[in-house]
């Protein structure tokens, strides 16, 4: 039994204990506070009416139902999700590209010809630490007089150069030689380039003295073979194109080479201008496989 004093009133009440789910709540005629709404109503003081300036005369409250835990209230954060690290890619190194298709293989050395029509670029390529570097170039090279065709269907006497990549093995010339590390042969009159396609030696340097090929014919004939020494300004210094040999088949076409400009266009070979021509001999190295690629 508690006194509780308002209003110059002297008012008399029951109060009950009474446990319900959730916690104490105290009953009377008049007032109902909880104790605890956390499950410790031992240890929570007693709220009443007189306390609380709520008057004990009238309506009683209602007593509070079984509440959920405050913490069943709290807002529920979400954890951060980590987002996951992308390590930066360096950007990717550009890819070289000739100016005309190569199959390079293990050349550190490439010559490209550029055809359009019967003229052509040229232009040389060195492999050093960090990739191919331009070393030499010409747009005043000439390919035969009817451009270009595919090296496995070009045929001898129809004034084209083949297309495709090929070696560079050896080199000759009427001059001297100029100081080139390529195999070097300076020919003589009783040389010839065979393209008699009736002789075991055909699409080779060959002396007459030596025999094997017809030397009679004249330069018009479908056999006929090439007297080197009959061109000194195109055969100053030579070149061999590794085209259609080892082994070489019969009319596709012998004596493809890489030499000094004449006139004008070629029957089939690739011609620079002398310089040019002084500047890639002494360039090309056979220790560096070089190669020369035609478009």
């Amino acid at each position: 039994m508690r006194r509780q004093v308002r209003n110059g009133l002297v008012a008399t009440a029951l109060v009950a204990v009474v446990a319900v789910p959730g916690g104490w709540y105290l009953t009377g005629p008049h007032t109902a506070a909880a104790l605890s709404s956390a499950g410790s109503a031992s240890h929570s003081p007693v709220t009443s009416a007189a306390s609380s300036g709520a008057s004990s005369i009238g309506t009683p409250a209602p007593v509070p139902t079984q509440t959920a835990h405050p913490a069943a209230h709290a807002a529920v954060t979400p954890k951060a999700t980590a987002r996951p690290v992308t390590a930066s890619k360096p950007s990717p190194k550009p890819v070289f590209r000739f100016p005309v298709p190569v199959i390079v293989g293990n050349a550190q050395q490439v010559i490209t010809v550029s055809a359009y029509g019967s003229y052509a670029t040229v232009e040389a390529w060195q492999l050093r630490s960090g990739g191919w570097h331009l070393v030499a170039a010409t747009r005043a090279a000439r390919v035969g007089a009817n451009g270009v065709v595919a090296a496995a269907s070009r045929r001898q006497g129809t004034y084209t150069t083949p297309a495709g990549t090929f070696t560079l093995t050896q080199a000759f010339g009427i001059a001297a030689n100029p100081g080139t590390s390529m195999p070097y042969h300076q020919v003589t009159s009783d040389d010839w380039w065979v393209e008699d396609n009736n002789s075991a030696y055909y699409n080779q340097m060959r002396t007459a003295s030596q025999g094997g090929f017809d030397t009679s014919l004249p330069p018009s004939a479908t056999n006929s073979s090439e007297h080197l020494v009959t061109y000194p300004t195109e055969y100053r210094y030579v070149v061999v194109i590794d085209f259609n040999r080892w082994p070489a088949v019969r009319y596709r076409g012998a004596g493809i080479f890489l030499h000094v400009n004449g006139s004008g266009a070629t029957a089939g070979c690739v011609s620079v201008p002398l310089a040019t021509m002084l500047t890639l001999i002494d360039w090309l190295d056979p220790a560096q496989h070089p190669r020369i690629a035609i478009a």
